[in-house]
């Protein structure tokens, strides 16, 4: 049997000290994937780097939505390209 490992935004807005409006935001915004199910809202173990980038974005580095949307977008685009980079690199080792 597979187990689901999540944790509840509530018992994640007490352990993080962050407010439950801002992780509803990042939801909104889709920097996060929230699970709701029977009127509890879940975000999973393996989100939670992303919220803790996001949270030092926005309460240390004071940047908006708006900023950590962009910001996600360019580090997403940048992980592309360098995984492209790891494709032709080993393509190139293939061919001589």
């Amino acid at each position: 049997m597979e187990t689901i490992q999540r944790i509840s935004i509530e018992e994640c807005t007490v352990h993080y000290q962050v407010e439950h409006a801002f992780i509803m935001e990042l939801d909104r915004h889709g920097l996060l994937q929230l699970v709701r199910e029977e009127n509890v809202v879940y975000i999973g173990y393996e989100q939670l780097p992303d919220l803790e980038k996001y949270m030092h974005l926005h309460y240390d580095l004071e940047i908006n939505m708006a900023g950590l949307e962009a910001i996600s977008h360019l580090l997403e685009r940048v992980q592309a390209l360098q995984q492209e980079i790891k494709t032709l690199r080993s393509y190139q080792e293939i061919s001589f």
